[in-house]
């Protein structure tokens, strides 16, 4: 069975479809898939067993630069798409983008009925629409839509499938990644917190590492080691990233995708959540610590549930 995967972003909707994978790979041992994603994420389904090929897209770049260089990009790209044909293409992304691009395809057309997708016209592009109650995490979304799709049980583990992907270290550094930036300012956790927190990791005999994706990001990053014995990193690419996380003793994140990766790697993880609802949207690991009303809880509450989570 041949199935196309249409999710191009962001990093955490990424990860949060990885799970759905792992329940058709054992339920289907055969199937395979393909993935279109935006470039940025490209990496990530290769590390993924089930996946065979992905298709990058860069509608983010497209939309910037509207040069003819874009339009052969854009004319490639769905040349490529509609090369093959597929037994389903999978939208699970449920947005008019998505959906658009679904239509471009050639197979079984899937995806969120009327009342499930999150925008509703979506729907309007699907053969087969599939109703998925809104009101649960979106990882078992993701999984209630491909075990209906493709006909199986949804299994009770939540399988990222990706770990076996990296060599994992047998020894930990004694360090802690504060993934400290994220697309959105109101997720974010002001800097003296970030400061007071990495005093405390710091007094315990830990490394802090800051990683960093923007020019913004740097910034805040340049400003909590000027104030705390922490390291600013280089910029890393997402496969570097990961292996950082798994070779340190834990992760404390906003949240961003890059906490989702780290729970998707089983690696001890504090989620930092001001307004949003991890319910709904939060990590999901073996080795996961969250934090709601983050602007109301004191470092030094955050810092016992690091203690708690760290190898």
């Amino acid at each position: 069975m041949k199935v196309l995967i249409i999710k191009t972003s962001s990093l955490g909707d990424v990860i949060h479809t990885l799970p759905a994978l792992s329940d058709a790979q054992a339920a289907i041992p055969k199937i395979e898939f393909d993935w279109v994603i935006e470039e940025g994420f490209a990496q990530v389904p290769t590390w993924h067993s089930a996946v065979k090929q992905v298709i990058p897209i860069a509608l983010r770049r497209w939309r910037k630069n509207k040069s003819w260089v874009a339009v052969k990009e854009m004319l490639a790209f769905i040349k490529k798409l509609r090369s093959q044909n597929y037994d389903y293409i999978i939208d699970a992304q449920g947005l008019i983008k998505s959906a658009v691009i679904t239509r471009l395809t050639h197979g079984e057309k899937c995806g969120l009925n009327f009342n499930s997708a999150r925008e509703k016209v979506a729907s309007f592009f699907y053969g087969q629409k599939i109703a998925v109650a809104k009101e649960q995490h979106a990882i078992t979304r993701v999984r209630k839509l491909f075990a209906q799709i493709l006909h199986y049980p949804i299994k009770k583990e939540v399988d990222y499938g990706i770990k076996s992907f990296f060599t994992i270290p047998k020894e930990h550094d004694k360090s802690l990644i504060f993934v400290h930036g994220s697309s959105h300012p109101h997720k974010c956790w002001e800097e003296y917190k970030w400061i007071e927190l990495a005093r405390l990791a710091s007094a315990k005999g830990f490394e802090i590492k800051l990683p960093w994706g923007n020019a913004l990001e740097l910034k805040r990053a340049q400003k909590i080691a000027a104030l705390s014995n922490a390291q600013v990193l280089p910029q890393t690419a997402l496969h570097e990233l990961a292996l950082i996380f798994l070779k340190s003793s834990g992760v404390i994140a906003v949240d961003t995708g890059l906490g989702h990766l780290a729970a998707a790697l089983d690696v001890p993880t504090v989620s930092l959540y001001q307004n949003t609802n991890p319910a709904l949207i939060g990590t999901i690991g073996a080795r996961c610590e969250k934090v709601q009303n983050l602007s109301t809880i004191p470092v030094s509450e955050v810092w016992e549930k690091v203690e708690g989570v760290k190898k």
